[in-house]
Parts: C-alpha cells; sequence; structure tokens
C-alpha cells in the first residue's frame, strides 16, 4: 500500500487536492473519507465532485445517506455516500450500495461504518485531521491506496 501526506492549509488547498484526486478517478474506484466530525471529509468529497464537472450544490448526504450524481455532465457517474448513521455493516446491503457503484465511482465518508473498502484494490483511503504543528495550520491528508493506485497517487 502506498501511503502521501498532503497539507491542506486552506479550502483553496482541499480544491487543489481534490482536482488532483479527480483528474486520477476511475470506474470502480472508492474514496474512502475518515476523519473525525468537522474534518473536512464533506468539503473534500464537494471538491471532488466539482472537479469531475458538477456545477451545483452538494448536500451532505448525512441524513438521506446516498446522494447520486450522474455523467453527464460528470466524467463518471459518482455516489456519494454517508455512512456515520449505520449502526452494522449489514446495513450497506439494504441500501442497495452495489447497484448504485456499477460503473461509477464512490465517495464514502464514515467507511467503517460500512465495513471499510480499504481490501478493495482500487480504495483510496483518505484521513483528515487537523494539522499536527504549531506552524501547520488547517488540515492534513492522510492518503493510502490500493494497488489499482500505484501511479496515480494524488
Amino acid at each position: 500500500m502506498i501511503e502521501t501526506r498532503v497539507a491542506l492549509p486552506d479550502l483553496a488547498a482541499v480544491a487543489v487536492y481534490g482536482a488532483r484526486i479527480g483528474a486520477r478517478l476511475r470506474a470502480g474506484d472508492v474514496v474512502a473519507l475518515s476523519g473525525g466530525l468537522g474534518a473536512g471529509k464533506t468539503t473534500l468529497a464537494r471538491a471532488i465532485l466539482a472537479s469531475l464537472g458538477h456545477a451545483g450544490e452538494v448536500p451532505s448526504p448525512t441524513f438521506t445517506i446516498i446522494e447520486t450524481y450522474d455523467a453527464p455532465p460528470l466524467r463518471l457517474p459518482v455516489v456519494h455516500a454517508d455512512f456515520y448513521r449505520l449502526e452494522s455493516p449489514e446495513e450497506v446491503q439494504e441500501l442497495g450500495l452495489e447497484d448504485y457503484r456499477e460503473g461509477g465511482v464512490l465517495l464514502a465518508e464514515w467507511p467503517d461504518h460500512a465495513g471499510g473498502f480499504e481490501h478493495e484494490a482500487g480504495c483510496l483511503a483518505i484521513h483528515l485531521t487537523a494539522a499536527e504543528k504549531p506552524d501547520e495550520t488547517g488540515r492534513i491528508a492522510i492518503a493510502r491506496g490500493g494497488a489499482d493506485w500505484l501511479g496515480r497517487m494524488p
């Protein structure tokens, strides 16, 4: 597994990072976004969607659990899911997630609540955390890519 660390000092940096991820996405990929409440998971998901061509609003899927975005206008269809409210990974099957994912990309917030996706070769797992050093601001993204991300890491 390949790991990178990226400083995201402000929203502009998040947008640039989201664009780098979006440019590298392929059908079947999963971007698994983890971190505490307010870590910036939805903000990064919005940046990725914008880079794929979505110009409208991107509501947080906290209550709907799944939001879908079709191609066109997007380069790829995207499923944006927030699994925070799931009580067990088995609930993912009840949602029919696999049907939504067909031929598209999954942006998964709180992936651990869905059983995780890191076992998938096309998973880019990104953990967002507050900057750790006194001279840093904003957030840090620690990304780990599965085998399919070799040569594509943002």
